[in-house]
């Protein structure tokens, strides 16, 4: 699904960065130093990344809309 906008445990805005953290993993970066890169130190916070699984496109397929 889509990644939470606050970390579950210290309630730390983390939504922002889903899209720089989702972009570097593509590309093969380390999450490690991508975490570091976008300030997100807490452990509970980084968890949060490292631990999301993008299920978004599975659950609520896009479609193209019928013309009428």
């Amino acid at each position: 699904m889509l990644i939470p906008v606050r970390c579950f445990s210290c309630g730390a805005v983390i939504g922002q960065h889903w899209q720089a953290y989702k972009d570097a993993i593509d590309a093969g970066r380390d999450a490690a130093e991508v975490l570091d890169e976008l300030k997100v130190a807490r452990y509970c916070c980084r968890r949060m990344f490292v631990s999301h699984v993008d299920l978004i496109d599975d659950v609520a397929p896009s479609t193209v809309p019928h013309d009428p």
